[in-house]
């Protein structure tokens, strides 16, 4: 049998100590004669809240044309809270943009400039208009907890590109976790090193306890490596008597990394060398240290800006998956996507301060020839209606919204699946796309096939895509 990293060094791929470990050599054989990789890098950018598509991307002219009417929707429709107002036309214009003629709104102009590079997905739908499920549904495939996040499988299947930094990095929101916090990136069954480490961009920390507390008096940097060493001593004692037990090899690795990253991560973060030129496309104002109280769109591509421009940095070094969140969980004033009360109140500041920085982003990559093997992928873990819901919200939307993705082997200036007249539901409603899709597409441009990248859980073969899934042909170039 190969070793892991002889698999990954052969195949251009790997599967995993555990997956491999029930298969004969004919199955491995098999497994290793995957699709040839167009990617091997992931950015996953996440609204947390439930980004309205309506607003944003899916431009509906009938919507313009019968706003304030009476909404029917020609059957009945369960709403989550009272959402079922009169029609409400976007609250931004639409104009086109690039050679395919995109339709963005307003409030995302800046994503114009990569219009062509930009694949849409319109005909999106979840199972539940419930926030912590829909978010775990598009974050691990399943809208229940004990899941590995989408960058755990990544993690786990690939290995790692370096080996100073983590393989799958999450940067959430400043202000907060989303909806279920850790467990959107939990490694739950898979080893523990799969998990994805948390840093903030910008923050006087940005790595919790990666070094000694400043005010300890007595816990040197030496003394800090001492420790280390000592620990490793006594864990491969302890890990000799309990060779069956992967928790301890996998803890053994986390410290062995966290050592490696006292020295990588501090260097991968300081944004001290880029250009202001630089700084300034992502939308980051290092010379601003006060910001009005009222949420802003300067300071949120500010924010935004600083995560973007670490996920580059963080991807030029090695960095395999990074995961990207706008948007906290639930709280008044709104500083999330869920936009009950006020869609441009809440969604204008986050959805232009997302737009600058991201559109930033993937010039910074397509210039630097890292987008054609970056894939980025856009999602929320549900869209809003096309109706209102107090004369200036939206309700939930599980029954249809957008995702949208770029680079690595994405076929861009197109469309893969159209929602119907209102954006309700799919405009083929025997075919919309799931999340499945979306996953399976994404590990096929890695090289992966989503069917066969399982691990065996309580009797039961899991994998990212649960037992559903197929490649979306239309998006890969």
């Amino acid at each position: 049998m190969l070793t892991r990293r002889q698999l990954l060094q052969t195949t251009g791929q790997g599967f995993g100590a555990l997956a491999f470990a029930s298969l004969n050599a004919a199955e491995t054989a098999h497994r290793s004669q995957t699709v040839a990789p167009k990617a091997k890098r992931v950015v996953q950018l996440f609204m947390g809240g439930a980004a309205s598509h309506i607003d944003l991307f899916d431009y509906k002219p009938a919507l313009i044309k019968h706003h304030g009417e009476e909404s029917n929707f020609g059957e009945k429709v369960e709403a989550f809270q009272n959402g079922l107002g009169p029609w409400k036309k976007p609250v931004w214009e639409f104009k086109p943009y690039g050679k395919s003629g995109r339709m963005l709104s307003e409030a995302v102009a800046p994503l114009g400039a990569c219009a062509d590079d930009m694949a849409f997905v319109h005909n999106m739908v979840g199972k539940t208009g419930v926030h912590s499920q829909g978010t775990l549904l598009q974050a691990t495939g399943f809208n229940l907890p004990g899941f590995p996040g989408m960058g755990c499988w990544v993690s786990y299947a690939l290995g790692s590109l370096s080996d100073n930094l983590p393989t799958f990095v999450v940067l959430p929101d400043h202000r907060g976790f989303a909806s279920n916090g850790p467990k959107n990136w939990d490694s739950a069954f898979l080893p523990s090193q799969h998990a994805g480490t948390i840093i903030y961009p910008g923050a006087e920390t940005p790595i919790s306890d990666l070094f000694p507390h400043k005010s300890g008096r007595y816990i040197s940097a030496k003394a800090d490596r001492a420790g280390f060493t000592l620990l490793e001593q006594l864990n491969r004692k302890h890990l000799q008597q309990r060779e069956e037990d992967s928790r301890l090899d996998s803890r053994i690795k986390s410290y062995e990394l966290a050592a490696k990253m006292q020295l990588a991560a501090p260097e991968a973060l300081d944004i001290s060398h880029e250009s202001d030129g630089m700084k300034a496309m992502y939308g980051i104002q290092e010379h601003r240290k006060v910001w009005p109280t009222e949420i802003n769109a300067e300071e949120e591509a500010d924010y935004m800006g600083r995560k973007c421009l670490a996920a580059r940095r963080l991807l030029e070094r090695g960095v395999r998956f990074v995961q990207i969140w706008s948007g906290n969980d639930n709280g008044f004033p709104r500083r999330n996507w869920d936009s009950h009360e006020d869609v441009e109140r809440d969604h204008g500041p986050l959805a232009w301060g997302m737009a600058k920085a991201v559109s930033a982003l993937i010039l910074d990559l397509k210039q630097r020839g890292m987008l054609e093997d970056t894939i980025i992928l856009w999602t929320t873990e549900f869209g809003r209606m096309p109706s209102t819901q107090g004369g200036k919200g939206r309700d939930h939307n599980p029954y249809v919204f957008t995702n949208w993705l770029c680079g690595g082997g994405i076929q861009g200036g197109v469309t893969a699946g159209e929602s119907d007249q209102w954006g309700y539901k799919p405009l083929d409603r025997a075919n919309p796309t799931t999340c499945y899709d979306i996953h399976a597409t994404m590990m096929h441009l890695l090289g992966i096939d989503h069917e066969k990248l399982t691990v065996r859980h309580n009797g039961i073969d899991r994998r990212l895509t649960d037992v559903h899934g197929h490649v979306i042909r239309d998006l890969v170039g």
